[in-house]
């Protein structure tokens, strides 16, 4: 994608939604979210996910991550006349995600069509290599989930391995999870393409086993 140049303007701009230092929030999200689930979705992109998602589910604090300025941009663009109290967004690399969130802080996390970094020099890249993994067991809840939906087949199976490797317990799994309505799930554009080509879509829900590790 292009880089779009209006994108560091329009982030600055947008601190009704723009968490600039989420390190300062670590281990406070509570007191944006209250008694609601805090929900974080890694690699947001153009936030199309993030944006229905919060709309659909009120009850629910939903923090955006994506590390490329432009697509954190266009997001907010999207959002310009609907942003909700509910809508967080960071622009930041997930790598650094131990930094702003504190253990046991965090309900659910989304990795929605991830990029399959495909290369076997890229694994560590992958949203669901060892050291990301470990850190999603840190921040979330003993009961949290990792909820993951990808059209590619390879990193699919490369992350069922993965997280049973490294002591996840699988909850759901489905081949073809648009083969029936989820109208409880939003549909984004992007999936929304391969679902017209009779791309299958892959979703998994994971749990950390035995609860937390010491």
């Amino acid at each position: 994608m292009r880089k779009k140049h209006w994108a560091k303007d329009m982030i600055a701009q947008r601190t009704d939604c723009v968490i600039s230092d989420p390190g300062e929030l670590r281990g406070n999200w509570k007191q944006l979210a209250g008694d609601r689930q805090i929900r974080v979705e890694i690699g947001s992109g153009k936030g199309d996910y993030w944006i229905s998602m919060a709309h659909r589910y009120p009850d629910c604090l939903w923090i955006a991550v994506e590390k490329d300025e432009s697509c954190v941009g266009i997001a907010l663009k999207k959002c310009l006349e609907n942003t909700t109290e509910n809508m967080k967004i960071i622009n930041g690399d997930a790598a650094e995600i131990e930094q702003w969130f504190a253990e046991d802080e965090i309900d659910v996390i989304h990795l929605n069509f991830s990029d399959p970094w495909p290369k076997k020099r890229q694994t560590k890249r992958r949203l669901t290599y060892g050291t990301f993994l470990d850190s999603y067991r840190k921040i979330l809840k003993p009961d949290g989930l990792v909820i993951m939906k990808t059209d590619n087949a390879k990193l699919f199976e490369y992350s069922l391995v993965s997280l049973g490797d490294n002591g996840w317990h699988l909850e759901e799994v489905s081949v073809d999870y648009r083969r029936e309505p989820h109208d409880e799930d939003a549909i984004t554009e992007y999936e929304a393409s391969f679902m017209a080509l009779g791309q299958p879509i892959y979703r998994a829900i994971w749990k950390p086993s035995g609860g937390k590790q010491v």
